[in-house]
């Protein structure tokens, strides 16, 4: 797999994750609380996958906000992933 192809690869998997998670956690009773571990793991995948340059901390701040624009009741997600750093 050539660097361009990761880099694709790895934005559409964290953005898709990111949905998955906002969407679960807009619906969910208790919300940011039920899916505590699944958005630290998100926070994690988002710092290595810029520690590891496959994506730079702009691209992650511009996939974090465009999904909280997205899910306005999954607050957890405006913060951004930098907050993780």
């Amino acid at each position: 797999m050539d660097e361009r192809s990761r880099h694709d690869r790895t934005v559409r998997l964290l953005e898709t994750r990111l949905e998955a998670l906002a969407a679960a956690s807009e619906r969910a009773p208790l919300g940011e609380r039920r899916y505590e571990r699944e958005i630290g793991a998100v926070f994690a995948a988002t710092r290595h996958a810029v520690t590891l340059a496959l994506i730079s901390m702009e691209e992650a701040d511009a996939i974090w906000a465009a999904v909280a624009r997205r899910h306005p009741g999954a607050r957890w997600c405006s913060r951004g992933p930098r907050l993780a750093a």
